[in-house]
């Protein structure tokens, strides 16, 4: 199995949605622009937001064990993809590359 490179391409925050239909909370989201983590093919890697992996763990277990062309051409690099978690009021992009063993 392959590990797969996650980094933090962009954090977007919503402030009118979040105004007009968030209850406020303490604490949303750590995720910063730029970081990088290492996926071991199914697992979780450490400090990562659980909500975000629930969203692209599927992504990140394809490409963990082979997979490529994810939706047929829809990256330049077939070995990659740009999966957002689904967070509507602060999404944030990463980008997930298989990493040559």
């Amino acid at each position: 199995m392959k590990r797969v490179k996650i980094t933090v391409m962009r954090k977007s925050i919503y402030e009118d949605l979040i105004e007009k239909y968030e209850n406020p909370i303490e604490h949303a989201c750590d995720i910063e622009e730029g970081q990088v983590f290492i996926a071991n093919g199914w697992e979780k890697p450490e400090g990562f937001c659980d909500s975000a992996w629930d969203t692209i763990s599927p992504f990140v277990m394809t490409l963990a064990h082979g997979g490529e062309d994810i939706y047929d051409g829809w990256m330049k690099n077939k070995r990659s993809a740009m999966i957002s978690c689904n967070d509507g009021f602060r999404p944030v992009s990463f980008l997930l590359e298989t990493m040559d063993e």
